[in-house]
């Protein structure tokens, strides 16, 4: 355990250097190494990868495989060799197919380990040198300019003009302005002014460090520690075929221990003989196919949400998106474009509103329902050309796309410009910048001072609302200048700030026309106010669809983002959240005890202001009411939620490596809506894994059956051996079981509710579907081969006809299977699936040559049987069909009338 971080933010500069026992001509070398050793190096722990060889050998690690390899064990001993190498052949089969469709080991604390940079620059013994990272010790003092990646936690000693982009860590999507001086004790991560994090990213100025936290200490290695504590979650299938596998395994235990007994004690029957009826009907009830056909239906799943965009890095989170019951997503950057767009300009005349979102310089500028036009000189026009002139960025097109070079605020103002037709470059040449006063934390605003070519100056404001206001005596209106009236513009910053906008105020006053310099003795407060600008990240247009779409799925979005509450409140009314009124911060949070958050997380869904930890406590109370959790993210920040959720989703574009290795799902695009697309296609792969099982379960409900039935009459032999039990339950899994996992989705999938996560796989009726159908395939199979040991006397003949008839049955319920309760009486219902007609004539193929081929009677002890013995075979079989379709219509005539009305 590592000592909690004193509050740095709180300290002065001195009390930093003498905590550190440093000072601003930094260490010495020596004292620098010798930290490092005490201390270690600045980086993080390399996490632990399973080993290929245990990678393999987890594919083992079932319960219904050990009762196979138990059985294997069984018939070893009892020298049955060919039955112990077809059923190892089946285990290493599962194995194998198990192994390749794994996805890659996590690497989410490698990926966060990159974010590092390679180097920093610092002072020691007084002089400035290039250091490794791993190097930094606490003590040294860094220097920063744009671009630098902040190497350590640093309490910064200087900054001029500093902004770092903090967005990965706290979600804040603009760029914090930096100072050094303290700040309160309280202060939240988003708010501590005088600290640099690890890993964020410096975009505009300079400014000087003091390392006081490195390694696994730092803000990022303390989320680093967090993801490595958490546990992923198992997913609801996971949990449901654990569950399914131990009451099958004991079942079949229990049923093979009392046949045993009944034949050795009441019947009489030969040890080894009873030992081989016992091997039989636990061969037979095991659906040994069963774990391929997840792995392979889900393997399927994954290559059609590739095609939709949505990477699916582990198999079970296929299904368990169908099942999802509350996605958690951050704001920006997921259901906002993160990028700053201007939305209101405010003048003392009029509001106008700009239409167009993004970067993308296309858009009207309305005033009520009225497009307008800016006038040559007023007050709207010398607003955006001010704004325009007092302006850092650039805006360009590259391929097709326009991209911001600097602050993107700035950018957006320049997006403005271009949007009422202003050429930006020919007002900067009208109007040439002599000097300017760059935009400080301290004194909150941006000036200019430009010169016309006919000889005029101006000195253009930009800053924050209550700032400029302060420095201004009159605005300007369409008449000229005139007194200032405050009492609009607070009127107006507050009815903005209430719609979750961003404001700059733009001022300006003129000035001597030989100023070449300017200094804040220049700016007083006789400056013009001309206006206000409110500034949105707009949502993604395909993101307020989406998110109807959840509601309608009975899917609940709740907003979790490090943002203002005001902004977080706007964005979620503009997507049509369910509850866009309430929101908790983190600091709320931080008051409530687990019982009272737990009564409010159903309630309400939009959390602002929040971290790391507030994330995680949010997903773990949420699972406490069973929900099934998606968690999107982007950001480092949201590393240890996106793991510990039950279907964590990254951001693919603008994600950051951390969060994408700690996710079962990116998004190729970047597009919530993508999200959507995916649950759909996990509703679909959850329908088509029930009706696989449903289609397997009986093939072995059946076999066991016959055995049984054979050992309680006192057949002399069984109907069945264990090879031939072995071969039909893995031909028919591989190709008729297989071809139910390209079903296509059926109607209205998105307008029901998620199943359950307490719904067991199989419910009541399905229990009984498992076992009408089981009764019907052994009545069959076992009358039509007690039929041919009675005219015949050959055992291999009749064991060939009971296993080509057993196979038969499955054809027949293959169609019955494609549909749980709708009825089969369209041609479309036969053919709409071409993989189930595929798939029958490859077993026709395969059981032609089981009967046929010298080899396979060898290996599996058939016999040739005549062509005339087919037609009684699939007369039989195709009882299966008839009946099944009689039951459903009998169930459908019995929900109907149990229904609750809706």
């Amino acid at each position: 355990m590592h000592e909690p971080p004193l509050p740095w933010h709180h300290y002065s500069i001195q009390r930093t250097f003498e905590a550190v026992s440093s000072h601003p001509d930094g260490l010495s070398t020596s004292e620098a190494d010798h930290r490092r050793r005490h201390h270690g190096p600045n980086k993080l722990p390399d996490p632990q990868r399973r080993s290929i060889l245990v990678r393999f050998l987890f594919q083992f690690n079932n319960l219904l495989i050990y009762v196979l390899l138990a059985v294997m064990l069984i018939t070893s001993l009892l020298g049955h060799w060919l039955d112990t190498g077809v059923i190892a052949g089946v285990v290493l089969i599962n194995a194998i197919i198990g192994f390749i469709q794994e996805g890659r080991a996590e690497d989410a604390l490698k990926a966060i380990q990159k974010m590092l940079s390679p180097s920093a620059e610092v002072i020691r013994n007084g002089q400035q040198q290039t250091v490794a990272v791993e190097n930094l010790v606490v003590g040294d003092i860094v220097l920063l300019q744009s671009g630098d990646r902040i190497p350590a936690d640093l309490r910064l000693c200087r900054a001029k003009g500093l902004q770092i982009s903090e967005a990965a860590l706290t979600g804040e999507s603009v760029a914090v302005d930096k100072q050094s001086e303290p700040v309160a004790y309280q202060s939240e991560l988003a708010n501590r002014a005088c600290m640099a994090y690890s890993g964020t990213l410096v975009t505009h100025g300079i400014g000087t460090g003091i390392v006081v936290a490195t390694g696994v200490r730092t803000e990022l290695g303390q989320i680093s520690e967090l993801v490595s504590k958490v546990r992923s979650t198992q997913t609801p299938l996971l949990k449901q075929i654990a569950l399914f596998s131990r009451w099958l395994t004991a079942t079949i235990l229990t049923l093979a221990t009392a046949t045993f007994s009944y034949g050795v004690l009441i019947r009489d029957y030969p040890l080894t003989n009873m030992f081989l009826a016992a091997v039989s009907l636990a061969v037979a009830a095991i659906p040994e196919g069963l774990p391929a056909i997840m792995t392979i239906t889900l393997a399927i799943g994954v290559e059609r949400m590739a095609r939709r965009k949505a990477v699916i890095r582990r198999l079970p989170a296929v299904e368990t998106l169908g099942a999802v019951t509350v996605i958690c997503t951050d704001k920006t950057g997921t259901l906002t474009r993160n990028e700053m767009t201007v939305r209101t300009i405010i003048t003392i005349d009029n509001q106008y509103t700009l239409s167009g979102t993004g970067y993308d310089p296309h858009g009207i500028l309305t005033c009520g329902n009225q497009t307008v036009f800016p006038e040559t000189g007023s007050p709207l026009l010398q607003t955006i050309e001010a704004a325009v002139l007092c302006n850092d960025a650039t805006l360009r097109q590259e391929k097709h796309e326009w991209h911001i070079h600097g602050d993107p605020l700035e950018g957006a103002l320049l997006v403005a410009g271009t949007k009422i037709g202003l050429d930006a470059a020919g007002v900067k040449n009208q109007y040439p910048r002599t000097d300017l006063i760059p935009f400080e934390s301290e004194h909150r605003f941006m000036a200019t001072l430009h010169h016309s070519h006919d000889g005029q100056a101006f000195i253009f404001l930009k800053g924050a609302p209550e700032r400029i206001l302060e420095m201004c005596h009159q605005q300007l209106t369409t008449s000229g200048p005139a007194s200032l009236q405050p009492d609009y513009w607070l009127a107006m910053i507050e009815q903005q700030a209430q719609n979750g906008q961003r404001l700059l105020a733009i001022a300006y006053r003129t000035a001597q026309k030989d100023q070449v310099e300017l200094t804040f003795g220049d700016i007083g407060d006789q400056f013009i106010m001309l206006g206000l600008f409110g500034l949105i990240d707009p949502p993604r247009e395909e993101a307020i669809e989406s998110v109807h779409i959840c509601n309608e799925a009975g899917i609940r979005v709740k907003m979790i983002t490090g943002d203002h509450a005001l902004t977080a409140r706007a964005v979620a009314r503009q997507i049509g959240l369910s509850n866009a009124q309430e929101t908790l911060t983190g600091h709320q949070m931080d008051q409530l005890s687990n019982e009272e958050l737990f009564e409010l997380v159903n309630r309400i869904d939009i959390y602002a202001r929040v971290n790391p930890k507030h994330k995680m406590r949010l997903i773990k109370i949420l699972q406490q009411h069973n929900h099934i959790v998606a968690m999107t993210g982007d950001g480092v920040n949201d590393a240890p939620a996106l793991k510990r959720s039950d279907i964590g989703t990254a951001m693919g574009k603008n994600g950051t490596e951390a969060a994408k290795e700690a996710s079962e799902m990116v998004l190729a695009d970047d597009n919530f809506a993508t999200i959507t697309a995916a649950v759909e296609e996990g509703r679909a792969v959850y329908d088509n894994l029930r009706k696989a099982i449903l289609f397997i379960l009986p093939t072995n409900g059946g076999e066991a059956l016959i055995i049984l039935t054979a050992v309680l009459l006192g057949f002399p032999q069984l109907p069945l051996t264990p090879v031939q039990i072995l071969w039909v339950n893995m031909i028919t899994a591989v190709t008729l079981a297989l071809s139910l996992a390209f079903e296509p989705k059926e109607p209205s999938l998105m307008q029901r509710l998620p199943h359950p996560p307490s719904q067991p796989l199989l419910n009541n009726h399905l229990i009984w579907r498992v076992a009408f159908v089981s009764v019907i395939i052994m009545g069959g199979t076992l009358g039509l081969f007690q039929w041919e040991l009675t005219h015949h006397s050959d055992i291999e003949r009749a064991r060939t006809i009971a296993v080509n008839t057993l196979v038969m049955f499955e054809v027949f319920y293959l169609f019955n299977s494609r549909f749980i309760l709708a009825p089969i009486c369209r041609r479309q219902d036969i053919v709409g699936n071409r993989y189930v007609l595929l798939a029958i004539a490859a077993l026709s193929v395969f059981q032609l040559g089981f009967t046929y081929l010298p080899v396979m009677q060898t290996l599996f002890g058939t016999y040739a049987i005549e062509m005339s013995a087919w037609p009684q075979i699939i007369v039989v079989a195709s009882s299966v069909f008839i009946l099944v379709e009689v039951e459903k219509a009998i169930m459908r005539k019995y929900q109907a009338k149990t229904r609750p009305p809706r």
